[in-house]
């Protein structure tokens, strides 16, 4: 899907790219699939800000997407490729053969008109999904289960795609887009492809305006601040005082690890590092 650039007829447009939208069939969403998306501007249940920088934004509507793919042996035929605001990849809108629909994450060459299923056995073709002891090696998929039946949590961004490597046992290894080879469960989900909207890591913001219509606040340094704020605060002139970078509650902001999970250390194969 090509960007779309202008002439720079502003400071704020020079720059500014855009996704072109070519392959968006319908504007609205499906009305029986969305629920009202209640903005917190950071705030958790007590009022105080846990996620600095978010505020304002322009309203939304959330999707409901069926990251399970449940409805197994059914075939669903894709009526209409969507934008949604709540992530970067696009969306398809299936209407299956007794009448049910469901969003489901858009791959890459998937149009209107295609019919997609999920169920074992089923065949090895873009939107799919089936179990990844069904998919063979060197597969390109997305959508992946951690917990059998938990739904996908793994590659769901735009232009993600995760490569089936090995199969050992009852696991299979799997490369991540960050690199990262890690175990999953071969009776886990999968979905054949690559997702769709690939160039929109290549989008220019362009100007602070776009960034406050995505709800993101402009983002202070903490050598712009005061010593009371952040570490890095105060001095006279451009100084952060000679210590390491870090946040503003000291923990360090250059190779300091903070991953929690160790008892899911056994199952990476491969760091991303």
């Amino acid at each position: 899907m090509p960007l779309k650039t202008y002439k720079p007829t502003s400071p704020g447009i020079r720059q500014l790219t855009r996704l072109s939208f070519d392959e968006i069939t319908k504007v609205e969403p499906e009305k029986s699939l969305i629920l009202p998306l209640k903005r917190t501007g950071g705030r958790n249940s007590y009022g105080r800000v846990t996620s600095r920088w978010m505020g304002g934004g322009h309203k939304r509507a959330y999707r409901i997407i069926d990251f399970r793919r449940d409805k197994r042996g059914v075939p669903g035929k894709v009526t209409a490729i969507e934008y949604d605001p709540n992530r970067s990849c696009r969306i398809a809108l299936l209407t299956y053969v007794d009448g049910e629909k469901r969003y489901i994450l858009a791959p890459v060459d998937l149009k209107v008109g295609d019919t997609v299923v999920a169920g074992e056995g089923v065949d090895i073709k873009i939107g799919n999904a089936m179990p990844i002891k069904s998919i063979p090696l060197g597969t390109f998929i997305h959508n992946i289960e951690l917990k059998i039946g938990a739904g996908g949590q793994m590659v769901r961004s735009a232009g993600g795609y995760a490569q089936l490597m090995a199969k050992e046992g009852s696991l299979a290894q799997v490369k991540l887009p960050s690199g990262e080879v890690r175990y999953v469960l071969q009776d886990c989900y999968a979905t054949i492809g690559q997702l769709g909207n690939i160039d929109h890591e290549n989008v220019t913001i362009g100007k602070a305006g776009r960034s406050r219509w995505l709800g993101r606040l402009p983002r202070v340094r903490g050598v712009a601040m005061n010593p009371v704020d952040h570490p890095h605060g105060g001095g006279e002139g451009k100084s952060k005082g000679g210590n390491h970078p870090q946040s503003p509650w000291g923990t360090p902001a250059k190779g300091f690890k903070t991953r929690r999970r160790k008892q899911t250390d056994k199952y990476i194969v491969s760091r991303r590092k």
